[in-house]
């Protein structure tokens, strides 16, 4: 079941016209949501980042676009799903709705729909056989600004990244922004651990605002034996890495075990996402 601004439905395409503005230009933003028995992972993180896109991409923002009534309509899915009880993968969808050419109708209204799949981990683990290889991804490249670290419909360097990694056997690739440096993957942030420092590109650079980001941030700020830097990261310090590794709110954190010639361990990020895991239980 879809869930059409708060109305259960079989098929979405009945719904979306093919005037609707985030089909026809890509104006629309989104939220990747883990839920798991009937609990969104860092919801407020979430609810404000779409609130501060929606700012930013100048969309009239409704009355009751609250965050008690999108998670209300988030665990209806759920639920309309019969995932309440188990883990979800949920997509929160949020457009302009219809008219007008790049110029939006005065009338344009903002509409959302959210889709819910089941997930298998309802916590993160991390598979340390998993012989987890990336590229550098260098056809296109993304130019930082504010618009870069939105979640938005806008995501063809994604796509073409994607396929890319597909043909030539590669799990995920990194990409670059147009300065030349690494900013993230293609669908996550990135981290380097060298000894005792970890560093992170910063939100300037064009990287995503990543939700997971902030919490693996929070985590690491609280340990005073680790350097956290958020600076900009070159392709050549990739190679002289302890280790690498990816994350984001599905998977929670992914090491990368190849770039090119270089293998990479995992003992920090296992000891990471037991820290994470701890948070998520105790709420804090």
């Amino acid at each position: 079941m879809l869930n059409f601004d708060g109305n259960l439905t079989q098929d979405i395409n009945s719904e979306i016209t093919s005037e609707n503005r985030g089909y026809k230009y890509g104006d629309a933003l989104f939220e990747t949501l883990k839920v798991v028995n009937g609990k969104i992972f860092f919801w407020e993180d979430h609810y404000f980042r779409l609130m501060a896109s929606m700012r930013i991409m100048r969309m009239d923002i409704p009355m009751h676009f609250t965050m008690e009534f999108l998670e209300a309509e988030v665990l209806k899915t759920v639920e309309a799903n019969g995932l309440t009880n188990a883990a979800a993968r949920v997509r929160l969808n949020v457009d302009r709705g219809e008219g007008g050419k790049y110029l939006p109708n005065d009338n344009a209204k903002v509409a959302f729909n959210i889709i819910a799949e089941p997930l298998e981990n309802p916590f993160y683990a991390i598979n340390s056989e998993t012989n987890y290889t990336v590229d550098l991804y260098k056809d296109f490249m993304m130019a930082p600004g504010i618009l870069s670290g939105l979640k938005s419909n806008n995501k063809a360097i994604q796509v073409l990244g994607s396929i890319y990694a597909k043909e030539n056997d590669y799990d995920n690739c990194l990409v670059l922004n147009t300065n030349k440096s690494v900013i993230e993957a293609l669908n996550g942030n990135l981290f380097l651990v060298k000894g005792d420092k970890i560093k992170t590109p910063p939100l300037e650079d064009g990287c995503l605002r990543g939700v997971m980001r902030k919490q693996i941030l929070e985590i690491i700020s609280k340990d005073v034996n680790l350097y956290v830097e958020e600076s900009s990261i070159s392709p050549f310090e990739l190679q002289k890495a302890d280790e690498l590794f990816i994350t984001n709110v599905i998977k929670g954190i992914i090491p990368i075990r190849k770039y090119r010639k270089k293998t990479y361990g995992t003992s920090f990020s296992e000891g990471l996402i037991t820290k994470l895991n701890t948070k998520l239980r105790l709420g804090v």
